[in-house]
């Protein structure tokens, strides 16, 4: 019988491993950093209509030779830039826009994506494949991630207030288009990096979970920065871990693991508000 310690040791011993373990920490953290700035806008599902909707720049990105993440860049920002148009020019409400075009552009996404007869596993983008990322592929989403990372930390208190009061924001002079742009251009970046590893579908529990809980445990921004980023990095390193023993995917086990510290947390702080007005009850 082999000895513990050899046994836990086993994944780190696998090249593809290695390179699991690396991608999706560094796919993580910038994907933790945007997420607190999408769950105060209430843009969680803009995460979600920017994932899908990459899929058709993707597809005609292949069939013009071109790299798949300038295709995907592209149609991220057609679809922040369709959305912002649709909503400046219409009575229709923010997320029923969104429905409307992310759901058709992943729509257009399907119909090529099932037209195109090829050896190339564009599954992958899909579903991710972490565990068959070359190093040129982890080093192309460290870049990404470095990029997408310090933009976000250099203007993050221009984002910090355009996200909580816009009319303010414009009010003392900062450019509150560029930032509303820009963050949506980080947003697509960040999902281009991240198609390797976790897909276009799982990509969007990855840009709210981490968010969501981190706005469970803190009030303090900076605090729910720090804390996005430590539950991301450490789900994305014991979910890709558990996955090597359990013989699943990487991505969905990274996903699962951040739902169910989810609903700890907020089980936990269910329990704890109940004690605590019962307590205020009683006094």
């Amino acid at each position: 019988m082999m000895p513990f310690i050899q046994i836990a040791l086993q994944p780190f011993q696998f090249t593809f491993m290695q390179q699991a373990f690396l991608i999706s920490i560094v796919v993580a953290i910038p994907m933790a950093l945007l997420s607190c700035f999408l769950v105060l806008k209430g843009w969680s599902l803009m995460g979600d209509a920017t994932s899908h909707a990459v899929l058709p720049g993707i597809v005609l990105a292949y069939v013009m030779g071109l790299p798949l993440e300038i295709g995907a860049f592209a149609a991220g920002m057609i679809c922040a830039t369709a959305t912002g148009y649709l909503k400046e020019n219409s009575r229709i409400k923010e997320d029923t826009i969104l429905g409307v075009v992310f759901s058709g552009m992943f729509g257009l996404g399907l119909v090529l994506f099932v037209s195109i007869h090829t050896e190339v596993h564009l599954n992958h983008i899909l579903f991710g494949n972490m565990l068959g990322v070359s190093w040129a592929e982890v080093m192309e989403s460290a870049f990404i991630a470095l990029v997408c990372c310090t933009l976000i930390l250099m203007k993050r208190k221009d984002l910090i207030l355009f996200v909580f009061d816009p009319q303010h924001a414009q009010a003392i002079g900062l450019p509150t288009r560029v930032l509303h742009y820009g963050l949506l251009a980080i947003l697509s970046l960040t999902i281009v990096g991240a198609l390797q590893a976790v897909g276009i579908i799982l990509a969007v529990a990855m840009l709210v979970s981490p968010g969501a809980i981190a706005f469970l445990l803190t009030r303090q921004f900076g605090t729910m920065l720090f804390s996005a980023v430590l539950i991301a990095t450490g789900a994305a390193f014991l979910g890709t871990y558990a996955s090597f023993f359990i013989d699943s995917a990487p991505a969905p086990t990274i996903v699962l693991l951040m739902s169910v510290m989810f609903i700890v947390v907020f089980v936990r702080q269910q329990i704890q508000y109940h004690a605590l007005t019962g307590s205020n009850a009683r006094h």
